[in-house]
């Protein structure tokens, strides 16, 4: 199958029009840098000899001219680069918001980390650099013109810019090496910093701070000491290029100044000489001062591209009808990336629509990856997840969000207003947000929040209980009557009251028809399922109506104590009681 171009690439030739036109005032700069190696030649091979101060004038005149309309169109250029980046910035920076939404959550490094190497391509069209890299392709017009002046100036003048490109080569094979293993370092270091910042109470209760940030500095000890050396490399090779330019630009003058006694050329072609090859050479050395950033950008280009690459990986799924729940995983099997084990293995099980499942087992039995599977978080190396027949990886994400409801056991509340917790920021309908809030138990404890519906959660719920969070994350969950709720200990922050709401609110989802996958160890939660699904090391060990698994976990006692077993066995109507 032929591979389509890259969606990033397609969106950057939308933006063509900007860099054709910076392109064309680019050529018309470097004719207009012309002026002054004319204005030269003009000056020693005509004015001086002639005495004429009106000719000294008008040159002088046009030279003026020349540079304001050369400046005027720099200033043009730069304003149309900057807005190719704002037309970029709008067109792509949304597709990879969803491209790093869509990511499979176990691909590790910091997310933002993407978004960070977009701002930096993006700022590199708007900077100086980019410059230098339109001003480059124009550095032959200035050596043909020295060519016209005289063959060997020309010759010395091409074989100057050919060593200094070989200096640029040079450079390239020096620093990439530190520079990658730089940025590599900075992507760790970044994605650590995330996730200590995540965890910031736990560090400050348990004084984990010497620890951590003896953990921090290892990556950024790297980042800075290859950075040193990539520095240190390109510091160099600009140094001695830089030489190497003035010197040309001065050995230049001394071989014209032959000619000029050989009778070869005259005066002026000498000095113009000069001034067209130090032209001509310092785009080259522009672009090696600003290697490391352009290292960097080439560096954020090719993540970008895998990024769009692996939302192009999957097919294009076509629109399915809303499911009515019914849920089946036929020999699902999942090894984690890097990983030997699998944390699933040959999983089966299926449950009709409208039905409540229970999972369990210990801890660390896969239960939450099995749940991350239901939802479409993380596709099986192996098996099929499947809602109404249908593979859950065929869904499109946007139409299964719609038909599924999530409780995630770390559960994150969007810096926003509870309304827009709850209704998935889709605003229009107050009603059916207040009927998820009425559902989850919660709506007189929103109600008596300082704004009520408009109240600011902060950063994370950070003003908010434990509690309080889980109960709006149940509400954010049965928002939009979904077809499928799959909540992953729910019931973990609760008190009794939320409990109760909670039975409720399953009750609830049962009554209308709504598949509901509980992952719990609580009693009174599982009382409330048909079904019992028993995990032990990523395997199904049990599964079947909760009163024949109840039954048989008392007979044997291996996956709960005796007395956690006949608390599980109270009827589900006695749990919603307490």
């Amino acid at each position: 199958m032929t591979r389509r171009p890259s969606e990033l690439v397609d969106l950057l030739r939308s933006s063509g029009s900007y860099f054709a036109t910076a392109g064309a005032f680019s050529l018309a700069i470097n004719l207009l840098y012309l002026a002054g190696p004319l204005y030269m030649l003009q000056l020693y091979d005509r004015v001086v000899p002639s005495g004429s101060e009106v000719t000294l004038v008008m040159l002088t005149l046009v030279l003026l001219l020349a540079y304001l309309t050369l400046s005027g169109l720099d200033i043009a250029r730069a304003h149309v680069l900057t807005r190719a980046s704002v037309r970029i910035d709008r067109r792509v920076a949304p597709r990879i918001m969803t491209a790093i939404v869509e990511r499979p959550a176990v691909a590790g490094g910091a997310r933002s980390q993407f978004l960070r190497d977009f701002d930096s391509f993006r700022q590199f069209i708007s900077g100086s650099g980019i410059h230098a890299l339109f001003d480059l392709p124009w550095a032959p017009i200035y050596i043909a013109v020295i060519f016209m002046l005289h063959w060997s100036l020309g010759a010395f003048a091409l074989g100057c810019s050919v060593l200094l490109v070989l200096m640029a080569l040079a450079n390239e094979w020096l620093v990439d090496a530190p520079l990658s293993d730089a940025n590599a370092a900075s992507a760790r270091n970044y994605s650590f910093t995330e996730m200590s910042l995540r965890n910031v109470e736990a560090i400050r209760a348990m004084g984990m701070i010497e620890g951590v940030l003896a953990r921090w500095a290892r990556d950024r000890s790297q980042m800075i000491s290859r950075q040193v050396t990539a520095s240190d490399r390109a510091a160099t090779i600009q140094s001695l290029i830089r030489f190497l330019r003035l010197s040309m630009q001065s050995v230049i003058l001394g071989l014209g100044a032959y000619l000029v006694i050989e009778k070869t050329v005259t005066a002026g072609s000498m000095f113009a000489a000069s001034l067209l090859l130090g032209r001509a050479l310092l785009p080259i050395e522009q672009v090696v001062g600003s290697w490391r950033n352009l290292v960097s950008v080439r560096g954020a280009w090719t993540r970008l591209v895998a990024l769009f690459g692996e939302r192009h990986a999957r097919p294009t799924p076509i629109a399915l009808p809303r499911p009515k729940g019914q849920l089946s995983v036929e020999a699902a099997s999942y090894v984690a990336p890097g990983q030997a084990k699998p944390i699933l293995r040959s999983v089966s099980f299926s449950i009709d629509a409208g039905e409540v499942l229970a999972v369990i087992g210990p801890s660390g039995a896969g239960k939450s990856t099995l749940a991350r599977h239901l939802v479409g978080v993380l596709q099986p190396s192996a098996g099929t997840v499947r809602l109404d027949g249908a593979d859950v990886a065929t869904w499109s994400r946007g139409t299964l969000g719609r038909y599924v409801g999530y409780l995630p056991q770390d559960i994150e509340l969007f810096s926003d207003t509870v309304a827009a917790n709850i209704n998935r920021f889709q605003p229009g309908d107050d009603q059916e947000t207040v009927h998820a809030t009425q559902m989850a138990g919660v709506h007189e404890l929103i109600l008596r929040l300082p704004d009520g519906y408009e109240t600011a959660v902060g950063e994370g719920g950070a003003v908010l209980s434990g509690g309080y969070r889980q109960r709006l994350a149940l509400a954010r969950a049965v928002y939009g009557h979904p077809s499928l709720v799959v909540l992953d200990e729910p019931s973990s922050n609760l008190d009794a009251d939320g409990d109760l709401a909670l039975a409720r609110c399953v009750q609830a989802l049962k009554e209308r028809g709504t598949t509901v996958v509980l992952v719990s160890h609580r009693p009174s939660t599982i009382s409330m399922a048909d079904k019992i699904l028993v995990l032990r090391d990523g395997a199904v060990e049990m599964f079947g109506p909760r009163a024949d698994v109840l039954a048989h976990l008392n007979r044997v006692s291996a996956v709960a104590p005796p007395a956690t077993v006949q608390a599980m066995r109270r009827p589900a109507n006695t749990a919603r009681a307490q």
